[in-house]
C-alpha cells in the first residue's frame, strides 16, 4: 500500500483525494490525516477547478468542514476504543467527502433537480433514503452536482444552471453525460471521492464513460429511491461513480443493508479472477451502431482480457434491440415523469426547456390502455432476461457509442439533440427494460482523445458477481487512471 503523506501548504490538493478509499479510510483511523485536512482539500479543489468545470449547482464547504469536525470526533473516539477488546471501527466511509446528484434531498440543502426554480422545501429537503445511508456510513455530503432537468435525457445539458464541462478537452466544452451531468466531473474535479447518481436509462453508466470512471447501476429494487425526485417508478435506480472499480466496491459494502462493511465484501470478492470467467459477446445493432475507433479500443481490451484467461463467445442477442425499442417507443418513462410533474409540481411544466418540455406532448396517461399494455410487454421481456446468460457469467456492450459532442452542437439544435440523446441512451437502456445490473469500465480514449467505457452486464440480482468480475478486469488491464492518464481540464 502506498505511504500516506501529510498534506504541506505548497502540495497539489490531488494528494490525498485521488487515494483509494480503502487507503483514504485505513488512513483516517489511523489518524495519518484528519477528516477536515482531507475535505478542506476537497474545498480547495473546488475552489481552483470550479470555474473550469462547474460540476456543482450548490457547494456547501461550511458545512462540510462541520461534518469533518464530526467525523473526526468519531474517528477519535474509535482511535481510543482499538484498545478494547471487540470494539467497533469507526463508519465506513467516515470523513469521505461525496457529491450528491440534485435529485436526491438533502436536509440543509435546496432541490432544484436540474430545473430552473427550486423545489418546495416540503418535502424535498428531508433526507432521502440513500443519504441517510452515507450519514450512517459517516460520509460528508460536500454539495449536489448538476442534473438534466428532472434527469430526462442522457445528454448531459442544463440550460437553466450550465451545463458541466467534460474535462477531456481542454479546447472545446465538450457533454459529460447525463442525467448524472455534474457527478463524473465532481470526482475529476477532486472534491468528491464519491458521487452520487441515479440510473433510469444509462444516467450513471453514460457520464462514467463520457468522463472516464466507473459507474455501477444496481439492480431494480436493490436500493430504494425514497426521497428522489421521481423520473420513472418503473426504471428509477440509485447508485454511486467512482474513480475505479475498487472503490466501486467499498462504496457498495459501506452502504448495502446486506453488508454495511466493506471489508467482508472485499474479502468475498478477493478470489475473483479472470480465469475461467464466462463472457458473452452479444451480436446485436448495438454493437454495430458503436464508432469505429471506439469499437476499436473496446476490441482490443476485449483481447487483454481473453488474454487474462476470460472465456468469450458470441451469442445472439437480439434480445437487447427488442429492448432498446420498447423502451424508447413505448412511451413508459414519459409517462410516468409527465404524471409526477402534473401532480406534484404542477407549476412545472410550464416553465421547462424544450429539451425536455416538448420531449413530454403526448405522454401517455398512467390509466391508459396503451401505459398498460407497455408495462405488460416490458415485464414478460424482462421474465425471459435470464436466456441472455444460459452460458455466460456476464455480458459486454459499449457504454458509449460516440464521442462526446461539443456543447454547442446541441443546445440551439433540438434535432440534433435528440440524435445525440438516442445515441446516449442506445447502449444503456436496454439493461433498465431487462431489469438487469451493469457498470461501465473506463479502458481507454478514442481518436479525439476522449474516454471510452465498457459496459459489463450481469443478471438482475448479482451485483455482487458483476463487481467481482468486473474487479478482475481491472486488475488484469489497470484501472482508468493506468489507461487514461489524466484530463487536460483539471490541471489549468
Amino acid at each position: 500500500m502506498e505511504m500516506w503523506h501529510r498534506r504541506s501548504p505548497s502540495t497539489s490538493c490531488r494528494d490525498s483525494v485521488t487515494q483509494s478509499l480503502a487507503e483514504t479510510v485505513d488512513a483516517l483511523r489511523r489518524r495519518d490525516i484528519t477528516a477536515r485536512q482531507l475535505v478542506q482539500e476537497a474545498v480547495e479543489c473546488h475552489k481552483a477547478r470550479d470555474g473550469a468545470l462547474g460540476a456543482y449547482k450548490h457547494f456547501d464547504a461550511e458545512g462540510a468542514l462541520t461534518q469533518a469536525d464530526s467525523a473526526d470526533a468519531a474517528l477519535d473516539a474509535a482511535a481510543i476504543k482499538t484498545r478494547t477488546p471487540l470494539a467497533a471501527p469507526a463508519p465506513p466511509l467516515c470523513g469521505i467527502p461525496i457529491s450528491v446528484k440534485d435529485l436526491y434531498s438533502v436536509e440543509g440543502m435546496p432541490s432544484f433537480a436540474g430545473s430552473a426554480r427550486q423545489l418546495p422545501p416540503d418535502p424535498w429537503s428531508q433526507d432521502a433514503w440513500m443519504i441517510e445511508r452515507l450519514r450512517r456510513a459517516g460520509a460528508v455530503i460536500v454539495g449536489k452536482t448538476h442534473t438534466v432537468e428532472f434527469a430526462y435525457g442522457g445528454v448531459g445539458f442544463n440550460p437553466h444552471w450550465g451545463t458541466p464541462r467534460n474535462p477531456w478537452d481542454a479546447r472545446v466544452p465538450r457533454i459529460p453525460g447525463g442525467s448524472s451531468c455534474g457527478a463524473g466531473v465532481s470526482l475529476w474535479e477532486e472534491s468528491a471521492m464519491v458521487a452520487l447518481g441515479s440510473d433510469t436509462g444509462g444516467s450513471i453508466r453514460i457520464p462514467a464513460a463520457f468522463t472516464g470512471v466507473v459507474g455501477h447501476k444496481t439492480t431494480k429494487g436493490r436500493w430504494p429511491t425514497d426521497g428522489m425526485v421521481q423520473l420513472s417508478t418503473t426504471f428509477d435506480t440509485v447508485g454511486a461513480l467512482t474513480r475505479s472499480v475498487e472503490d466501486s466496491v467499498h462504496f457498495f459494502g459501506s452502504v448495502d443493508p446486506r453488508w454495511s462493511d466493506p471489508s467482508l465484501l472485499m474479502e468475498a470478492l478477493e478470489t475473483s479472477v479472470l480465469d475461467g470467467i464466462r463472457i458473452a459477446l452479444p451480436e446485436c445493432t448495438i454493437w454495430e451502431a458503436c464508432q469505429p475507433d471506439i469499437r476499436d479500443v473496446l476490441e482490443s481490451t476485449l483481447e487483454e482480457i481473453e488474454s487474462g484467461g476470460a472465456r468469450l463467445r458470441r451469442v445472439v442477442a437480439t434480445m437487447l434491440d427488442d429492448a432498446v425499442n420498447l423502451y424508447m417507443s413505448s412511451g413508459i418513462g414519459r409517462a410516468e415523469i409527465n404524471a409526477f410533474l402534473h401532480e406534484t409540481l404542477p407549476e412545472w411544466p410550464p416553465i421547462l426547456h424544450p429539451t425536455v418540455g416538448q420531449r413530454l406532448d403526448g405522454a401517455l396517461p398512467l390509466k391508459s390502455e396503451e401505459y398498460r399494455a407497455a408495462i405488460a410487454k416490458h415485464r414478460r421481456m424482462a421474465a425471459f432476461a435470464d436466456t441472455l446468460f444460459s452460458d455466460a457469467d456476464v455480458l459486454v456492450l459499449p457504454a458509449n457509442l460516440i464521442t462526446p459532442p461539443p456543447v454547442a452542437e446541441i443546445e440551439n439544435d433540438l434535432d440534433r439533440y435528440a440524435e445525440v440523446n438516442y445515441a446516449t441512451l442506445r447502449p444503456a437502456c436496454a439493461i433498465n427494460l431487462l431489469e438487469l445490473c451493469a457498470i461501465s469500465i473506463p479502458v481507454g480514449l478514442d481518436a479525439t482523445g476522449m474516454p471510452v467505457g465498457l459496459q459489463v452486464v450481469g443478471r438482475g440480482g448479482d451485483d455482487e458477481l458483476l463487481l467481482g468480475v468486473a474487479l478482475a478486469i481491472e486488475r488484469a488491464i489497470g484501472n482508468g487512471h493506468d489507461r487514461l492518464g489524466q484530463p487536460p481540464v483539471p490541471s489549468l
